[in-house]
Formats: C-alpha cells, structure tokens, sequence
C-alpha cells in the first residue's frame, strides 16, 4: 500500500492512500505553507525588494552576504527579512536564504532492488541536474532539455520566481545523488498563466523502474493543483522513445514544425506534444 499527497497546493495537503500491483512504499513529509508560483512577489519595503531579488537572482545566498550586498542596517535588514520569511517568500536554512516556492514533499519508492526519492529540486543539486540532463541528451536529442541545461548555467539558479518567469524542478535521487528530473518552465505573463512547458529524463542505467513515468506524474499533479489547464513538450521526431512514451502517458500531438532542427547536418521535423487536464 501506498500513499500521496496533492502536491502544492498551499497550507495543508490531503493525504491518501492507494495499493498497486507492482509498488512499494511510497511516504510523504509534509511542510508548511509557501509562495505559489502564481503569485507574484510584491514588497513592502523597498529593503525587502532587494533582498528578495537578490537571493532569487542566485539562487541560494548566505545571509550575511546578503546583508553585506544589500548595505543595509541590521535592524532593517532583519525587519525586512522576516517580513520575506513570515510571508513565505524566502527560507532560511541554518543562514542559507532560498525563495520559498510551495512545490510539494518528498516521496519515496521501490522498485526491484532501486529505492529512490522524488522531490522538489535545491539548490543544493544544480551540478546533479546539470550532469544528469547532459547524461540524457547524448543518448538522444533533447534539444529543448540541452537549452535548459545552458540556462542553468548561465543564470546559475535551480529554481526561479520573479515577475517575468518562474521554474521548478522535481528530481529523483538514489542514495542522494540525482538520477532523473521533471522541469516546469511557468510564464507570467497574463495570456500565458494557465500553460507551462515541461521536460523529463531519467539516465540510462535508471530507465525501466518506473522513475520516469513517476516523474512525469508529479509534474502533472503539480501543474494541475496549481490551475494550469495544458502543458506541452517538443522533441525531434527522430526521438521515437520520447513520443511513444509521452504518447503512452496521454500526451497529443498538436503540430509539426517542419525541418525545424539541424541534427547532423540534416533538417528534422520538430513534434510538439500536449497534455491537457
């Protein structure tokens, strides 16, 4: 028997319970009320401004640099972020700050002889992700996940909430270290609120445990709870096992670019896929 909760829906979450034939445990811890990625952060003070676009720019941040960066008394310093903190917009972890999106808890599985945990992704696992998506994206062409890679390393952020984007990560792990990833690229602009983008991948030696398609079902709960109405995903149509398995999830094909790619010299159709609750 297993259970779960929904995921990111602010305040408390419903737990339930369910059995499959083939699963496992799956358990829960539950935390406390976040910001949704569809709220838009706004300020109070200009103090808390700046400290939140701080830290959101770089992901996590050490307090007293934060402090330190931002010049600003102690007093206000500490009135302001705990103005941030008591509205769920940042976390303090033993003096490390991170936005604090309401993305859901931890759940773990088994799997034949594979226990592994999927949760929302810290800061903490950047080099993981990046590892992984590029472990991924040399077997097939990904070229919508090989862009994410580059973005992470650009902006050097996991996660993102400001005015203009927002993007979570769930990852799997086995004994800590990230084996496979669901990413939610969330627009803020008004006309585009109710879609989000997603990826998924799991590494090679990982595939065939169901990590995958939980992946894919956490993402799809997320964005669900969280009042998007479709998510889409677009691959090379010379990435058979992307579509079959996206297809096999309940994904459509909603359109094809044509020679939308260069893969090798040679122009690849692009198959743009949906899912819509």
């Amino acid at each position: 028997m297993a259970f779960r909760t929904a995921a990111g829906t602010g305040g408390r979450r419903s737990i339930m319970f369910y059995g499959t034939m083939n699963q496992e445990l799956k358990y829960v811890s539950l935390v406390g009320p976040n910001m949704e990625t569809s709220e838009r952060p706004t300020f109070e003070t200009e103090a808390g401004e700046e400290i939140y676009q701080y830290v959101e720019r770089h992901g996590t941040a050490a307090r007293h640099r934060v402090r330190e960066v931002t010049s600003l008394p102690p007093e206000e310093f500490s009135e302001a972020l705990e103005q941030l903190e008591s509205r769920g917009y940042l976390e303090d972890d033993g003096g490390t700050l991170q936005v604090a999106l309401d993305v859901g808890s931890v759940e773990s599985y088994t799997a034949g002889d594979v226990e592994y945990t999927i949760r929302p992704a810290k800061q903490s696992d950047f080099d993981g992700l990046i590892d992984t998506i590029r472990d991924v994206t040399a077997k097939d062409t990904y070229v919508v996940a090989e862009s994410i890679a580059e973005q992470l390393l650009y902006e050097d952020a996991v996660t993102r909430h400001n005015s203009v984007e927002s993007r979570v990560f769930f990852v799997a792990t086995v004994d800590g270290d990230v084996v496979g990833w669901a990413h939610l690229d969330l627009p803020q602009v008004d006309k585009l609120q109710s879609t989000a983008q997603l990826t998924v991948g799991v590494r090679g030696a990982y595939q065939g445990n169901g990590i995958g398609s939980r992946l894919l079902e956490r993402a799809l709960d997320w964005a669900e709870a969280n009042g998007y109405r479709k998510v889409y995903n677009s691959v090379p149509t010379t990435n058979d096992e992307a579509i079959v398995f996206l297809e096999d999830h309940g994904w459509e094909t909603e359109g094809i670019r044509k020679d939308h790619y260069t893969i090798d010299g040679d122009h690849v159709d692009e198959v743009m896929l949906a899912y819509t609750f």
